[in-house]
């Protein structure tokens, strides 16, 4: 029996598979060791640094290493999971993740580390999206709402616990450490899914667009590197090069997609409006939460000089919102409509970031990070679910890989993203603020001198060693100018918190009209199957 030619279910409908709970137990496991793993390198990037005396562009592709390998595979290896068996790349991608951890946390080189996080980025991409995808294909209607849920915020909530894990191992270990916290967690979860998780449901038997797939995978890998690099200071060819390649490829990849018999990406499926709506908000919603703890790290160690232990703990109220708001964004979903619950989450992630703007400063408390993380932490449990379900429900079942992969995407195309805008608008606020502080100071400084005290906080760090005399005046005026660098970042992530809350109010459908189009999809789609 060709389980592709059933229609799909009527979104009213619920249903879950035999052993449910630890179906889903086993599938956020594996969702687990890649959201683990893409979180844990950062805290320790300046101990790697002083380990292979790496320069900046060593550690970045360090940093951007994982994700890259992630986004830049996940639309390729989802339609692979599609048609020819999403257990297969489940369980091939968590096996994949051991050896890629132990590689990185013995890797001799700089180079040998970023290929071992790229070798991890690449098993996530196998893994990672075939959990969502596994999940709209077990579970309907309301059940598969609040599996969502749970998959959504046990995974955000384990990558706000990274650098946490990452900064109490590096009180008492080296910086290999980090790398290997997640093998016993990726053995449990290859058991797990091993055991628990059934095989070949409703996957497809089209033929898979291969070339569209590399296609992907120059163009996602392109956009990402370009985003990450833009920043960077001398780096303006690198981006240059990387933005061409990655608008060959997009224009390349559109052309295949719109002329293949059986595209990777079906464009029309894409131009739902409850997909493409769907797909922006996340990508806005997820890159506050990655931009947040990106640039709450710099200030809460440069600025209040927190340990990274200290640091880590700070993160803990997200990571407990967005657990706790799981099964109220999965009702709110059923009853009130996705975008209601999405505007929710909005209200709560600009709010977040409001405190971080008007109380993070040089004498904050700990409730005052807490409150702030928490607000974002909140957000993100409330928007994440509706943006994924919206997503899944939005696609034919057989399309599962590609819905799942997109929601990947969301979560590294928005880190991307929103970490380069805050970090280039941080970086200028800074240089700014230094230059000012640098022309008015009672004392003249060479050229050199006031590059290196305009470049960054640790540049400034790095200058008060050298020169201990004046060692208080140049850390509190390189406080002070990445306070004024952090605020342009706050405010840029409360305009796109702002605009993108007015995509959905506008946008996106209210609960009846979501229904609506979801049972024309769902006919539309079953149709197409049975044709």
């Amino acid at each position: 029996m060709d389980l592709t030619a059933k229609a799909a279910p009527s979104v009213s409908s619920s249903s879950a598979p035999p052993r449910a709970k630890l179906v889903l137990t086993a599938l956020i496991a594996v969702a687990a060791v890649a959201n683990l793993n893409l979180a844990v390198a950062n805290v320790a990037l300046p101990d790697i640094g002083k380990a292979f005396d790496a320069g900046q562009t060593g550690l970045d592709l360090v940093a951007v290493g994982y994700s890259l390998g992630l986004a830049a595979s996940v639309l390729y290896l989802g339609a692979l999971g599609d048609a020819h068996g999403r257990k297969q790349m489940l369980l091939a991608g968590t096996a994949l993740a051991i050896p890629a951890s132990l590689l990185a946390g013995f890797a001799p080189s700089i180079t040998v580390l970023f290929f071992a996080r790229l070798l991890g980025g690449i098993a996530a991409g196998m893994a990672f999206p075939t959990t969502l995808a596994l999940i709209t294909a077990l579970w309907s209607g309301p059940e598969r709402t609040k599996s969502i849920a749970l998959w959504s915020a046990l995974g955000g909530g384990i990558s706000a616990l990274g650098p946490l894990v990452s900064g109490a191992l590096l009180t008492q270990f080296d910086w290999d450490s980090v790398f290997f916290v997640t093998l016993p967690l990726a053995f449990a979860a290859l058991y797990l899914a091993w055991r628990f998780v059934p095989a070949h449901v409703n996957e497809t038997s089209d033929r898979v667009d291969n070339l569209g797939g590399i296609l992907s995978v120059l163009m996602v890998a392109a956009l990402v590197l370009a985003i990450n690099f833009a920043p960077v200071p001398g780096a303006g060819a690198a981006t240059a090069g990387l933005a061409i390649v990655a608008l060959a490829a997009i224009v390349a990849f559109v052309l295949r997609q719109r002329r293949v018999a059986t595209p990777l990406y079906d464009l029309e499926v894409a131009g739902r409006r409850i997909f493409w709506v769907a797909a922006c908000a996340g990508i806005i919603v997820f890159g506050s939460l990655m931009a947040a703890m990106f640039i709450g790290q710099q200030y809460l160690q440069n600025v209040l000089e927190y340990s990274t232990l200290d640091a880590g703990l700070t993160i803990l109220p997200g990571a407990i919102g967005m657990v706790l708001v799981a099964p109220r964004s999965a009702h709110l979903v059923e009853t009130r409509g996705a975008r209601f619950t999405l505007l929710v989450g909005y209200a709560f992630c600009l709010a977040g970031f409001v405190v971080m703007l008007l109380l993070w400063d040089e004498n904050a408390q700990y409730w005052h990070i807490g409150l702030g993380y928490l607000l974002i932490g909140i957000g993100v449990g409330f928007a994440g679910t509706p943006a994924s379900h919206s997503l899944t429900a939005s696609v034919p079942v057989r399309r599962a890989g590609m819905a799942s992969a997109t929601a990947d995407l969301q979560r590294d195309l928005g880190g991307a993203i929103m970490q380069s805008i805050l970090g280039a608008l941080l970086t200028a606020g800074y240089a700014a603020a230094a230059a000012t502080a640098v022309q008015t100071a009672p004392q003249s400084v060479s050229t050199d001198v006031e590059g290196e005290l305009t470049k960054s906080f640790s540049s400034a760090a790095a200058v008060a060693e050298q020169h201990p005399r004046y060692a208080d005046s140049i850390i509190e005026g390189a406080r002070g100018a990445f306070l004024q660098g952090d605020a342009w970042a706050y405010v840029a992530g409360i305009v796109a918190i702002c605009l993108g809350a007015l995509l959905v109010a506008t946008r996106f459908p209210g609960k009846e009209e979501e229904k609506r189009l979801l049972d024309s999809y769902a006919a539309e789609d079953g149709t197409a199957q049975t044709g």
